[in-house]
C-alpha cells in the first residue's frame, strides 16, 4: 500500500512554515491520540501516520531530503533512511548529525526550559513641553500574556499534561546507528513531544494549548524631563510573557517630539527668534518674550542690530538625568516695513538727512541707505 504525501497527511501546503507544521501536527495528534480514542484502531493508525509525517517534515534536514526524493528518502533504499527504529542503517546525513550534533537538522536539542518572553517596541509622540518637563502617559500595547484559564500550562482546567511515553519525560531519546565508521549513539529531541517531555491531551479552550493569549493592555509610561526625538525608554517586564515559567520581556518606547511653533531645540538650549521694529531696535524697548515657563519681560537695549542674540540663563531644557537646565537664546530680527505712505517716506528722508555717518554706519553702508535702496529705488 502506497503512502500518502506527508504534506497531505498534515493538511498543509508544501511551503508551510515550521510553526504551521507544528500547529497542524498538534491539532491532528490531539484528535487521533490513542488516549482520546481508546480501542479505535482507525484513529490509532491515523495517529501513527500523522506522527510519521511530522517526524519527517518537522526536521529541516529530513524535510529537504523528502522534498527531493519523496518517500524513497525514508525507506532505507540508500537515500539516507531515517526511520524511527532503535537501530538504523543511516546515510551520510545522519553521520553529520552524529559528529555535529544535528546542526544540519534544525530542531534537535535539549528539552526546552524556561524562556524569556519577547521584547516589544513602540513609538510615542509627545509635545515639545512634555519632552522638556516630562509626562506620564498610558499607551495601548498588544502582547502575548499567560493564559489565565490554564495558568500557562496549555491544559484544560481539571486536566493536566501527561508524561511522554517515548522519552519518559526527558525530552530526548538515544538512538544507536550503524555507519561505515562503526556504531554510534546519538541523543536527539523526542519527536513525539518535540522536546517538551509532556503531551497535552486536553488543550485549554481559551489558548488552544499554547499557554498564552493575545491581549491589549494599557501600560503607564513615565517620560523623564529632557528627552528628545530618538530617546529610548525601557519599561521592565512590560513585554510578552515567558514560556515554561520564564520571565516576561521588556517594552521599549521610542520618543518622537512634535515641532513647536515658536521654539527650536539645540541640545539643552532653546532658540527663539523675536521680531522687532526699526523704532524698537533704535530706541530700545521692553518686550514680553515667551519661554517654557511662560512670558517674561525682556529689555532690548537701544541701538540693537538685527541678528543680535541675547541669552536667558536657565530658561532652556532640563538636563536628562542631570542637574540644572540649558539656556534660552533670543535672536532679534529687524522687520523692515513695507508699503510705506508718502508721508512715512518723507519722514524717513528727513530723519536720514539729520543723521551723521556715525549714527548708522553698518559695514560701510548706511542703514537708511539700505532702506531707501530697497523701498524707494
Amino acid at each position: 500500500m502506497s503512502k500518502r504525501d506527508y504534506y497531505e497527511v498534515l493538511g498543509v501546503p508544501k511551503n508551510a512554515s515550521t510553526e504551521e507544521l507544528k500547529k497542524a501536527y498538534r491539532k491532528l495528534a490531539r484528535k487521533y491520540h490513542p488516549d482520546v480514542n481508546p480501542g479505535d484502531k482507525n484513529a490509532e493508525n491515523q495517529f501513527k501516520e500523522v506522527k510519521e509525517a511530522y517526524d519527517v517534515l518537522g526536521d529541516a534536514d529530513k524535510r529537504a531530503r523528502y522534498d527531493q526524493f519523496g518517500h524513497a528518502a525514508t525507506d532505507g533504499n540508500g537515500f539516507g533512511g531515517f526511520g524511527a527504529g532503535a537501530e538504523d542503517m543511516g546515510g551520510f546525513g545522519d553521520i553529520f548529525d552524529m559528529f555535529f550534533g544535528g546542526g544540519f537538522g534544525g530542531g534537535r536539542g535539549q528539552r526546552q526550559g524556561p524562556q524569556q518572553g519577547a521584547d516589544l517596541k513602540t513609538e510615542m509622540e509627545i509635545t515639545f513641553e512634555e519632552a522638556a518637563f516630562g509626562v506620564e502617559e498610558k499607551i495601548r500595547v498588544p502582547r502575548l500574556e499567560t493564559c489565565q484559564r490554564c495558568g500557562g500550562s496549555g491544559a484544560q482546567p481539571g486536566t493536566h499534561s501527561e508524561t511522554c511515553s517515548v522519552c519518559k519525560g526527558a525530552g530526548q531519546v538515544r538512538v544507536n546507528q550503524k555507519t561505515p565508521f562503526g556504531m554510534f549513539q546519538t541523543v536527539k529531541t523526542c519527536q513525539n513531544c518535540h522536546g517538551e517531555g509532556t503531551i497535552i491531551t486536553s488543550p485549554c479552550s481559551e489558548c488552544g494549548g499554547q499557554g498564552r493569549v493575545r491581549k491589549e493592555r494599557k501600560i503607564e509610561v513615565k517620560i523623564p524631563a529632557g528627552v528628545d526625538t530618538g530617546s529610548r525608554l525601557r519599561v521592565a517586564a512590560a513585554g510578552e510573557s515567558g514560556l515554561n515559567g520564564g520571565p516576561p520581556g521588556d517594552l521599549y518606547v521610542f520618543i518622537k517630539v512634535k515641532p513647536h511653533k515658536d521654539f527650536k531645540r539645540n541640545g539643552n538650549d532653546v532658540i527663539y527668534e523675536q521680531p522687532i521694529t526699526f523704532a524698537q531696535a533704535t530706541l530700545g524697548c521692553n518686550l514680553d518674550v515667551p519661554t517654557l515657563d511662560g512670558k517674561i519681560t525682556f529689555t532690548i537695549p537701544e541701538g540693537t542690530q538685527s541678528g543680535t542674540t541675547f541669552r536667558l540663563k536657565g530658561k532652556g531644557i532640563p538636563r536628562l538625568q542631570g542637574y540644572g537646565r540649558g539656556d534660552q537664546h533670543v535672536k532679534v530680527e529687524l522687520v523692515t516695513p513695507t508699503s510705506l505712505t508718502d508721508k512715512q517716506k518723507e519722514l524717513l528722508r528727513e530723519f536720514d538727512n539729520t543723521c551723521t555717518q556715525e549714527n548708522h554706519q553698518v559695514k560701510g553702508k548706511s542703514f537708511f541707505k539700505k532702506v531707501k535702496d530697497a523701498f524707494m529705488g
